[in-house]
């Protein structure tokens, strides 16, 4: 894995990834290597831009059989009225999760891993991923998608976490200075 995921407050997670202008192979490389990555986490879902690359590329696999949509330019072309509330998480932004409500199913319009443009109708955790994927692409985090009150007490247990990080790192690193 040659890149790390960048961490939330970073500028790159909030701007708008740009248009992929063809699917050739420096794009499958990057879709290869955001799978290694996705499956290393394990996650379901991972967006070009948690990686630094501001491109609109995303990779989903919620099923158990490792068989992941490689999409480029993915758009929603529509959503079901039906919506579910299901516990969301983001490597961007670790240690912290909270429910989100989203729609069941939706229709998404996306070029594939041979460049032609495939529209597929998903639901359940492929829905949702492909959601929370399209979201990163819009330079949104699913806390982006919590009433205020939630977000601010979302973010102090981000902020704990990372206080919790540092202090652990810090009697490391003065155990090995005294070894």
């Amino acid at each position: 894995m040659a890149r790390r995921f960048l961490h939330w407050p970073d500028p790159a997670l909030s701007a708008v990834a740009e248009p992929v202008e063809a699917v050739d192979a420096p794009v499958r490389a990057i879709w290869d290597e955001m799978l290694e990555v996705m499956y290393a986490m394990p996650g379901i879902g991972l967006a070009a831009p948690q990686l630094g690359i501001g491109l609109r590329l995303a990779v989903v696999d919620a099923g158990s059989e490792r068989a992941a949509l490689r999409l480029a330019n993915p758009e929603l072309i529509s959503a079901s009225q039906d919506s579910v509330a299901i516990r969301e998480a983001s490597p961007n932004l670790p240690g912290v999760s909270e429910e989100v409500t989203r729609p069941k199913s939706v229709v998404i319009r996306y070029l594939d891993e041979t460049g032609v443009m495939v529209t597929r109708e998903l639901d359940g955790l492929w829905a949702r991923s492909v959601q929370h994927q399209l979201d990163h692409l819009d330079g949104r985090l699913f806390i982006d998608r919590l009433s205020r009150l939630r977000r601010q007490r979302a973010l102090e247990r981000w902020r704990k976490v990372q206080r919790k990080t540092a202090r652990k790192a810090v009697r490391t690193m003065g155990r090995k200075a005294q070894a």
